[in-house]
């Protein structure tokens, strides 16, 4: 990234602050504060105020235009009134890139929003822009501070890239007491003109970034984002995420925060699991995570073990692990003679492990009972599970065994405490200097350690074997049909899913009651009786099917209740064999284009929304994995005495829809299948809808 605008702002050398200020308390005395004092900048530093003639030392330009060489960084700490004017005016003096703080806000007119004309300067001018409506950055291994705000003094550089879409949470991570170390931090604000995927693009090209985390509200430029995670794939760097506005409310008040559209969350979801982003939910989570990964090492196979000192919270860990999605390590022969050996009388061996006995030698015990754990096979992780209250003297037992475990194995091992407000902040801090993380709570510390895993199994997926494509001859016939923009009629839904593999039901087009009965007896009976009126796209909205028709007389009766509400042109379908009802198709994100859809299907669809979204195109693997993680998932496995279904056959169905929102979902604003039915024999399309993008 060096020579680019990101790189030249990140890595100014020639710093000019317009607005700078010696009035104590003012947002220009702090601008000078962050940057000179706190920061200790080395660079060249230019204070430009007409007011003065010098300040901190330095000599102070009435303006940027009077700033004595070129200046790669204007921070600018104005006003909304004369944002436009300065940032023009340090265009014009050829400064390199800018950081702006004010909110950009300006009562509606019939002008172009100052935000529009904020970024026609910036990019005319080539440069990079933080913000506005941010709190700025630091670059905390070059010791540049871009910021007005009261930030720590004492930051140690680390190997944590933060990207905010939040100021607020750009200055929490800033103030953790926890020992998270940052080599950069950015609150991007608006993004005008660079967005959040250049910062973290950049972050990924530092030698010293060990992780990656972003607290999003949107992606502004998701093709430049998409090449980004790309880029943290292949670097084997995890990035951490979170994303807000997933919520109706949230989304809204997104919008109204930064004018940005939240996005489908089902999207992001995608988009994650596509890149093996680990999503977390809060700060704290975040947190965790941050910490267990930034200690450098990777799970093993396996589940995680356990140990504790109360049987009762042993428990408590049991249920949220369950909750959290966190395996257990299951310990073998071996591990239990060990545990037995170690452990005083009465106390099973079992993982996890209650160790506290008499409190006799407590240390020795649970160092001896940590090491028959992680030296099981089966444990690809250690939680040494303690409340760190200041009843016990800082450096003693916890403390020590938890030093002497992390340097015996190459295995992760952290310190989970379940509750944050009780840590003694001696205690955490002797362990952490041992290099062993301290998770500070049971919820956040188990959904760190499941994302321990998750980047574990992410990271060991098998190379995509993608679905055989469809001659070029039926891609081409398929693009030039939507690309008229008409919607199909069911018939023609169908024949396109035929042509890219996937099982339909037999079926055939009548425009009368002879035609019907015709076709009935043609495909056998019992049959399914629909509607097929131009522009009825939800058949059992306007009570238009019916199922099960067994014979001529109730086909007569039922058409020609069809034909007199609907028209009389309906569709005659063989019966599909009885089984589980699944959706799939095809749906259009405004941000990331077409994504294959899996969900619980008939009338569940809207009800339920239990469904997982994939970018296309998809191999039956990860169709596999979308499978499982629908919440009709056991219905699949049979119930009742149900047979289980024909899941390798259902993948497969989705893999080659997925081929087909990879050739055509650029004209497609929707393809709708539902019910698929799945059984043990396989699966077939029952009905479906394809809606081509307007033309």
């Amino acid at each position: 990234m060096t020579g680019t605008p990101v790189a030249t702002m990140l890595e100014a050398r020639s710093v000019a602050v317009v607005g700078a200020s010696a009035t104590p308390g003012s947002f220009g005395e702090q601008m000078m504060i962050q940057l000179v004092t706190a920061g200790g900048f080395d660079g060249a530093v230019h204070p430009v105020n007409p007011k003065y003639n010098e300040l901190f030392g330095l000599p102070c330009a009435p303006t940027i235009a009077d700033v004595p060489g070129p200046v790669d960084l204007a921070i600018i700490g104005v006003s909304n009134a004369l944002l436009e004017e300065q940032l023009l005016a340090c265009a014009r003096a050829g400064a390199r890139s800018a950081v702006m703080f004010a909110s950009a806000f300006e009562p509606p007119s019939d002008s172009p929003p100052l935000t529009e004309r904020l970024r026609g300067i910036a990019v005319d001018a080539g440069m990079a822009l933080c913000g506005p409506n941010g709190m700025g950055f630091l670059n905390v291994e070059r010791r540049l501070r871009a910021c007005g705000f009261h930030e720590p003094a004492d930051l140690e550089p680390g190997g944590i890239a933060f990207i905010s879409h939040s100021g607020s949470a750009f200055s929490a991570m800033l103030h953790n007491r926890r020992g998270l170390h940052f080599n950069l931090v950015v609150s991007s604000g608006l993004e005008l003109a660079t967005t959040m995927d250049e910062y973290l693009t950049y972050a990924l090209g530092l030698d010293s970034t060990r992780a990656a985390a972003l607290f999003m509200e949107t992606v502004r430029d998701p093709e430049g984002f998409r090449a980004a995670l790309a880029r943290a794939a292949e670097r084997d760097l995890p990035v951490v995420a979170m994303k807000v506005g997933h919520a109706d409310a949230a989304k809204d008040l997104v919008a109204a925060h930064s004018g940005a559209l939240a996005g489908e969350d089902g999207a992001y979801e995608a988009l994650f699991d596509a890149f093996g982003v680990l999503r977390v939910r809060t700060m704290d989570e975040m947190a965790d995570t941050l910490e267990l990964l930034c200690a450098g090492r990777r799970a093993a196979r396996g589940g995680l073990a356990a140990i504790h000192d109360s049987g009762g919270e042993r428990a408590h860990l049991i249920d949220a692990a369950e909750e959290a999605g966190v395996p257990f390590a299951e310990i073998g022969f071996d591990t239990v003679a060990r545990l037995q050996e170690a452990l005083d009388p009465g106390l099973p061996a079992v993982n996890p492990l209650d160790a506290w006995g008499t409190g006799r030698d407590a240390e020795a015990q649970f160092v001896e009972c940590m090491q028959a754990l992680l030296d099981d096979p089966d444990t690809a992780a250690l939680a040494f599970c303690v409340d760190l209250t200041p009843e016990v003297a800082p450096g003693a037992g916890y403390a020590r065994a938890a030093e002497e475990m992390v340097g015996r194995t190459d295995k992760p091992v952290a310190v989970l405490s379940n509750l944050r407000s009780a840590i003694d902040p001696l205690q955490s801090t002797l362990i952490r200097a041992a290099g062993v993380p301290v998770l500070e709570g049971t919820s956040t510390g188990l959904a760190a350690l499941r994302h321990l895993f998750d980047h574990r199994d992410w990271r060991a997926r098998p190379f995509p074997v993608p679905a055989t494509p469809v001659p070029d001859a039926v891609r081409t016939q398929w693009l030039d049909r939507v690309g008229t923009g008409e919607v199909f009629d069911e018939r023609e839904a169908l024949a396109l899913l035929t042509d890219y593999g996937v099982p339909v039901v037999p079926m055939r087009a009548a425009d009368s009651l002879d035609e019907a009965l015709e076709a009935a007896s043609a495909l056998g009976w019992p049959i399914a009786l629909k509607a097929a009126a131009a522009g009825l796209l939800h058949k059992s909205d306007a009570d238009g099917v019916r199922l099960n028709v067994k014979g001529p007389d109730q086909l007569r009766a039922e058409y020609t209740d069809l034909a007199s509400r609907l028209g009389p042109r309906v569709v005659v379908a063989k019966m599909a064999p009885p089984g589980v009802e699944l959706a799939l198709g095809i749906v259009r994100d405004h941000q990331f284009g077409p994504l294959v859809m899996v969900a619980a299907g008939g009338l569940l669809v809207e009800v339920l929304r239990d469904r997982m979204f994939a970018l296309p195109p998809i191999d039956p693997a990860h169709a596999r994995r979308m499978l499982d993680r629908l919440a009709v998932r056991p219905l699949l496995e049979g119930v009742r005495g149900r047979h289980p279904v024909n899941l390798d056959a259902v993948a497969q169905t989705i893999a080659r829809v997925s081929l087909a929102a990879e050739d055509l979902g650029q004209h497609l604003e929707a393809v709708d299948v539902n019910p698929l039915i799945a059984s043990p024999e396989g699966c077939v399309a029952v009905d479906a809808l394809v809606i081509p993008r307007a033309t």
